[in-house]
């Protein structure tokens, strides 16, 4: 008889199951709410994709080696939103070489070679989001150990 009524006996199933469940639902708030505060969850802000082309060979006023760059394919980009920066570069006077227009394929712009580093390094075209929280390099190029200016 006393076997019936400890299998008929249910009384501490219930309060464990209700503890194990308000932790759980605890736990899961809490990640929530610390990805929307710790800013986990989607910026909103997505670097835009292009592809960029070097033209090293070009020239300025027929004598002068100068580097090119031409944007191939890809997104729309705010000009504003573009810069030429690095090690590459020597006394370039601004770096926004692309204007604050779209920037779309077929846009093109040139670096003198005045403003080219004579001893090499790299030229980055880089995004910068609108509110400045973002910046991604989108293109490089390495400028040749050997280049001169004149």
């Amino acid at each position: 008889m006393q076997l019936k009524k400890l299998l008929a006996d249910d009384e501490g199933v219930s309060p464990v199951i209700g503890v194990i469940l308000m932790v759980a639902i605890t736990v899961i708030l809490a990640a929530v709410i610390a990805a929307f505060v710790l800013g986990l969850g989607d910026s909103g802000t997505e670097t835009p994709q292009a592809s960029f082309d070097f033209d090293y060979d070009g020239s300025v006023d027929g004598n002068n080696t100068a580097l090119t760059i031409t944007v191939e394919s890809g997104d729309t980009i705010d000009g504003s939103q573009l810069s030429v920066e690095g090690d590459g570069l020597d006394g370039i006077s601004d770096t926004n070489i692309f204007g604050d227009g779209d920037v779309t394929a077929g846009s093109s712009d040139t670096i003198n070679a005045d403003e080219l580093n004579t001893a090499g390094g790299t030229v980055n075209v880089v995004w910068e989001s609108s509110s400045g929280d973002d910046s991604s390099i989108l293109a490089s190029f390495d400028v040749p150990d050997d280049h001169t200016d004149s």
